[in-house]
């Protein structure tokens, strides 16, 4: 196989990817007080948004807001201790940021994989794997 050949063989198996950066958004947390608990009502759409393992999600906000939490039958987070919208936004933009984002090229095409027991961050745009700061 020639240069060429082994070329045009890597872009047809390269994914096509938007590079606009618009086509990400990190979602609006949809959250209300109800007693002593913050429900987070679009947190099962916040994962499908941001691509991510609802579980994951959900440890990591734990520990950003620093309460326990639990998925209720209903798909909604609920985290105890009273938190406003701007507070989980701000544990969002976090999430992103660390385990959404490629540091190299800032697309969200990237997946979470475990390679020698550490979690790494493997982008499909650019091909960087880098480390998860965990």
């Amino acid at each position: 196989m020639d240069y060429d050949d082994m070329l045009d063989r890597g872009i047809d198996e390269t994914p096509d990817i938007d590079a606009d950066s618009e086509r990400f958004e990190v979602p609006d947390p949809d959250v209300r007080q109800e007693g002593h608990a913050t429900v987070f009502e679009n947190f099962q759409q916040a994962c499908d948004d941001l691509g991510r393992d609802e579980d994951h999600l959900l440890k990591f906000l734990q520990d950003e807001v620093g309460t326990s939490a639990h998925i209720d039958e209903s798909g909604r987070a609920r985290l105890t201790g009273e938190f406003d919208a701007k507070r989980v936004r701000e544990a969002l933009d976090a999430y992103a940021e660390q385990y959404v984002l490629c540091s190299e090229c800032g697309l969200p095409d990237t997946d979470i994989e475990r390679e020698q027991g550490a979690e790494v961050l493997h982008c499909a745009a650019c091909g960087a794997v880098s480390p998860t700061s965990t």
